[in-house]
């Protein structure tokens, strides 16, 4: 969503089971402790793999997504009532302050956060998207992000030159103003849980 986009013609890849063993259903749900009138956004939705299964516990569910491609191939699938559709970069997201209850991205952190370089060829982080992400949060609300670690072997998920470390990732998320609840380094992903 920035740095790079998934590509659209790959996106059956989205839908394939396979993509539990890097995050259950279960384990997002646990991390993301949805209520029924929660309001909430999945960051970089794609297809709708993991918003079909947080969208019957919540409210609303606002599959953002920087391709309309991305959002025309979950319509063709189906789209549970609570998911309303949004076409945005996560640095300009549509929401008012302190709109959402929660936000989540599954394997999509990297896209969107990345680190860059300025005009001298120094890197820089690029802030916007996390601190846009602390400006639609509600104060208390929650912050999930599951991602390909820096760490990981590079077997599977984006080239580890564009991926972050958990360290990375942690000091990203505090510096944005974020407070790290949870976050642990896995074999290929890490998994976070902020709250602001």
């Amino acid at each position: 969503m920035g740095f790079h986009t998934y590509p659209v013609d790959r996106a059956d890849a989205l839908e394939d089971p396979g993509r539990y063993r890097y995050c259950s259903r279960e384990e997002l749900l646990a991390m993301l402790e949805p209520t029924a009138d929660s309001i909430v956004a999945d960051l970089g939705s794609g297809t709708g793999f993991y918003a079909d299964d947080v969208a019957p516990f919540v409210d609303t569910l606002y599959a953002v997504d920087v391709q309309t491609a991305m959002h025309d191939r979950y319509r063709e699938k189906g789209v549970p009532e609570a998911v309303e559709f949004v076409t945005a970069e996560v640095s300009s997201l549509p929401f008012n302050d302190d709109q959402l209850d929660r936000a989540y991205s599954t394997m999509t952190h990297h896209e969107y956060a990345p680190t860059d370089t300025d005009d001298t060829g120094s890197e820089r982080k690029n802030d916007g998207a996390l601190a846009e992400l602390a400006r639609v949060l509600r104060p208390g609300g929650r912050l999930i992000t599951v991602d390909w670690s820096a760490d990981g072997t590079g077997d599977a998920g984006p080239p580890l030159e564009e991926r972050f470390s958990l360290a990375d990732a942690t000091s990203q998320l505090e510096d944005a103003g974020f407070e790290i609840e949870s976050a642990v380094d896995r074999p290929e992903t890490i998994a976070v849980v902020a709250t602001r």
